[in-house]
């Protein structure tokens, strides 16, 4: 088993950890000193722990099937995360009930002291034993979609891999692979349906228990979004509909010119032109990181040797096999002062993206490190995803690295203006979705798919011709782990998105000065608000529908359409 995180104490001992919380809860906090020292240790702790519970969550998504690896993250689940739960409880009630909380200063202390407060209202101890429930539901996801495979001309693929295919000249190519993609889903559907319909029972009873009717409320609250609602989201994905897609149809109407064909089917939208080959930007897992670290460091030299340190660190988990969990991530390892890196490449232009996009996560790490307490550095996703979803443009001039040829370097460039903004509707699609589910908490699966195809038919392109596929179309969010493990975790990629599109445009005038602004920003953590994080970049956090529309006559122009 992997060595690439520390483990200072062992988990399996919890009565070492209570003892570790106990001591912290006979702190006094009867002066500014003690309390300082009373939330510098517990940010200690808090890094321990988070070192250790990344390592075996990283352990268990790259090898599913290793029994030992299952263990010690069900053990985690199921025994530890309780306890931390518990007492975090505890220490947000004992920093809270501090006669000397008034006299911390505002500037330092002030947004901390807002987070802990809407944490203690939302705690409910009975919700303890029903998030135990909600992590095993979502680990059966993962053992499903994790052993998924596909048989291609004899040989086994993962998905990932014969994702592969969906690029190929050959229409009946296309065509085949998709078919076994969303077939494997399909297969598995059943299960699925299962796994979300008792979650979602589970999440209405978490959400009750905190005295709120909609678990949406619950979550914005949980998840700290201070700064917009849930009917705000539902703005945006009004406008998402009104002045995206249009620019989405025009982009598929040129790609189906492009293609020569009549027809736009769900298998064309991937497909290179005739004559042309795929954008294979590396050949192997080597050349990927080498090359990578090299278009970083023209970026700024400080971005290349984080992935030099992650290389040797060890903490680099990139090919896709069969066992290991679908998907990519970035999270931190506090002790070892890394990050690590997980995603399942298969060779394609995609995957060169997602390296570059997780080491935005990988580079926010890195800025937030001189923050002192670790709830300064657990930022929000809206500026975690802003950090790499920027990273992504602003490799964009550096990318001939990957693309020597000039005619592929900019059909590279052109497919990233591209996904960015094909991207939005599907963003907006799942949250829309994740919002029904739950202010519908006893629909039936069948409704659940109905409504799925719904949101698509009114939010992505028409361009796209599902007839015979309807049963392709309402089940693809089964393929959606955000869904089953993190609900409401998907709005955050839009809203960083259209921050990122704002430091794109600026980034083209003003190189320098942009990137300054941005690692400021990333610098500053979760100890102040989103709005002021966006204000730091330069960037203003705005959805509304002037934003939208100014940002899609910017792309536009950008993509010549």
């Amino acid at each position: 088993m992997a060595t690439f995180y520390k483990e200072p104490f062992s988990l399996e001992e919890t009565d070492k950890l209570e003892a570790r919380y106990n001591e912290l809860l006979n702190i006094p906090l009867d002066s500014v000193e003690q309390v300082e020292v009373f939330l510098q240790k517990e940010s200690d702790l808090s890094d321990e722990l988070e070192e250790m519970m990344t390592g075996h969550y990283v352990e268990f998504n790259s090898y599913n099937d290793s029994k030992e690896a299952k263990r010690v993250f069900e053990h985690d689940q199921q025994v530890v995360l309780p306890i931390v739960k518990k007492y975090s409880a505890l220490l947000d009630d004992a920093f809270l009930s501090s006669n000397v909380l008034a006299q911390l200063p505002e500037e330092q202390y002030g947004y901390l002291v807002k987070r802990r407060k809407s944490a203690q209202a939302l705690f409910q101890e009975a919700t303890i034993q029903l998030e135990v429930e909600e992590d095993q539901l979502a680990t059966t996801y993962f053992e499903h979609t994790g052993s998924m495979t596909a048989d291609w001309d004899g040989k086994e693929l993962t998905l990932p891999q014969l994702a592969a295919y969906a690029e190929s000249v050959d229409r009946d190519q296309r065509k085949r692979a998709m078919t076994k993609l969303r077939e494997a889903y399909i297969k598995k559907e059943e299960p699925l349906q299962e796994i979300l319909s008792e979650l979602i029972q589970l999440r209405q009873k978490k959400a009750e228990n905190a005295g709120f009717t909609n678990f949406a409320d619950y979550m914005f609250q949980k998840y700290d979004r201070f700064d917009y609602t849930p009917a705000d989201c539902k703005r945006l994905a009004e406008n998402v509909a009104t002045y995206v897609k249009p620019v989405v149809e025009k982009i598929h109407k040129r790609h189906q010119q492009g293609l020569g064909l009549d027809s736009y089917l769900p298998w064309d939208r991937s497909a290179i032109k005739p004559g042309e080959e795929p954008l294979k930007p590396f050949d192997t897992t080597e050349e990927l990181i080498s090359k990578t670290e090299k278009v970083l460091n023209q970026l700024d030299p400080s971005f290349g040797q984080l992935l030099s340190q992650l290389k040797e660190g060890n903490t680099l988990d990139l090919e896709s096999r069969k066992g290991k969990s679908p998907g990519g991530f970035c999270s931190s390892l506090p002790l070892s002062q890394l990050s690590v890196i997980f995603m399942n490449h298969a060779n394609q232009h995609e995957d060169m993206i997602t390296l570059i996009h997780e080491m935005g996560h990988c580079i926010h790490n890195d800025r937030k490190k001189e923050l002192s307490l670790a709830a300064y550095r657990d930022t929000p996703m809206e500026s975690s995803e802003l950090a790499s979803m920027s990273m992504e443009l602003f490799t964009l001039p550096f990318w001939d690295v990957y693309y020597e040829n000039q005619e592929e370097y900019e059909r590279a460039k052109q497919k990233q203006l591209e996904s960015i903004v094909t991207f939005l509707p599907i963003g907006m699609v799942i949250d829309s979705f994740q919002h029904w589910l739950y202010e519908h908490p006893n629909h039936s699966k069948e409704e659940r798919n109905k409504k799925y195809r719904e949101l698509l038919t009114k939010l992505q392109s028409n361009v796209v011709d599902w007839s015979g596929y309807e049963k392709w179309q309402e089940t693809q969010w089964l393929s959606v782990l955000h869904i089953f493990e993190v609900p409401f975790y998907y709005i955050e990629y839009v809203i960083a998105q259209l921050g990122a599109m704002q430091l794109y445009k600026q980034f083209k005038e003003h190189p320098e000065e942009t990137l300054k602004r941005y690692k400021a920003a990333l610098a500053l953590g979760s100890s102040t608000s989103l709005t002021d994080v966006y204000k730091a970049a330069g960037i203003a956090f705005d959805f509304s529908e002037d934003m939208i529309r100014s940002l899609m006559a910017f792309m536009e122009k950008e993509l010549k359409l």
